[in-house]
């Protein structure tokens, strides 16, 4: 049985989520910051034959993410939801869980990456300079600076998650945060976010240095400074990599691989 989850439902959706806390981090985020009843976002709970929850599948915007951990869990029902919405565009998750819905997509666009994990500080860099002078946290305002760095480079470029709206909506909501350095002139040079910030935990997302500018050490300041003030809230941080020189970086901060995310992305033309 299937059916959309409400507010009364928030404790046990959590408690089956929080057995693999990090690669729920979207769904536990999703449901602390937008809860049950936006037009965005929509979640829906599986029972099995004596009621127990065995799985949860979220739509946001046109996002699909499913989850359950038995091996013979029956997908049909998620299916049926996932193939009968013509808003569709992606489907993400735990790599074992979404190869099942590959045939929902037209000729889907595929990416699978390493899921990492941090929960300790032991290895992030030290600020070379005052870091309340050097790596900022950007406000608002400064969310077209932000976007204008990202469209510099291109695996962000023309991407609907990193909008002028999304990085700004993501700074006023407080489901995520962003960090930058800059040069002297304004120009933003670096810059590191979070996003489906939770109670217990925070993505990094969108990591990302002028080309001129790699290889000096200021993504790893910037990212170490943002790591240290979510872990000072008592949160664990995950991200996904796929570039394995960006992989030997982030694993010298500290962060260790968890498994593998896969995204699909349906090829509309």
């Amino acid at each position: 049985m299937i059916r959309k989850l409400g507010f009364d439902d928030k404790d046990e959706v959590l408690d089956f989520l929080c057995v693999e806390a990090a690669f729920n981090l979207f769904l536990i985020g999703d449901i602390e910051c937008y809860g049950f009843e936006n037009e965005n976002v929509v979640f829906w709970g599986s029972y099995d034959d004596v009621g127990k929850m065995n799985g949860v599948l979220l739509k946001f915007h046109e996002n699909f993410i499913p989850y359950f951990r038995d091996s013979q869990f029956d997908t049909q029902e998620f299916r049926d939801i996932i193939g009968s919405d013509i808003e569709k565009r992606m489907i993400s998750g735990k790599e074992s869980i979404v190869s099942g819905f590959k045939d929902l997509l037209n000729s889907p666009k595929i990416k699978s990456t390493y899921f990492c994990e941090l929960n300790t500080d032991e290895k992030l860099m030290l600020s070379k300079e005052k870091s309340e002078d050097r790596v900022k946290m950007a406000q608002p305002q400064d969310a077209k600076r932000v976007y204008d760095l990202l469209d510099k480079i291109d695996e962000f470029r023309d991407t609907d998650t990193n909008s002028v709206e999304r990085i700004r909506h993501n700074i006023i909501s407080g489901s995520g945060r962003v960090y930058y350095i800059e040069d002297s002139e304004g120009r933003l040079l670096t810059t590191a976010q979070t996003t489906a910030e939770s109670s217990s935990a925070a993505m990094i997302v969108a990591v990302a240095t002028l080309q001129e500018y790699r290889g000096k050490g200021l993504m790893s300041e910037c990212l170490s400074r943002l790591c240290r003030d979510v872990l000072a809230e008592n949160k664990t941080l995950c991200l996904f990599y796929d570039n394995q020189k960006a992989g030997s970086v982030y694993h010298r901060l500290g962060f260790e691989t968890i498994g593998r995310w896969t995204i699909m992305i349906e090829n509309k033309k």
